[in-house]
């Protein structure tokens, strides 16, 4: 598997050996609806799994973003934030949010799988 997915409704997705791509899922998109705002996080700043890293505002709220995985911030989606509705109309491809250096690959694996999301979204 090289996507996975948070309970938060991240995707986070490491075809890319060098670094991780991290987006929104569209189960997230949809329940934000219009998104006209994102708040990216500093490139070369660490988090933890779990902390916030940035925020998404939309028409009908604002939600914060969640580190997936631990590691550092290696580049932002610069088109994003000219343009926030990539999040809406591509949210698991042109619309990633960042991507992060891994530093620990078992929280990666971890995570949800597709199946494992899709009953989560599902259940809701």
């Amino acid at each position: 598997m090289t996507t996975m997915y948070t309970a938060d409704h991240e995707w986070i997705n490491i075809e890319d050996h060098e670094a991780a791509t991290v987006g929104i899922t569209l189960h997230a998109q949809d329940a934000l609806g219009d998104v006209v705002f994102v708040d990216l996080p500093e490139v070369g700043r660490t988090f933890k799994k779990g902390e916030v890293s940035g925020v998404v505002e939309s028409v009908k709220a604002a939600a914060d973003i969640y580190m997936p995985v631990s590691g550092e911030i290696v580049e932002v989606n610069e088109a994003l934030r000219a343009d926030p509705s990539l999040a809406n109309s591509d949210p698991l491809g042109n619309g990633w949010f960042f991507k992060v250096k891994v530093s620990d690959m078992a929280e990666f694996e971890g995570l949800l799988d597709a199946p494992a999301y899709d009953a989560l979204v599902k259940n809701a």
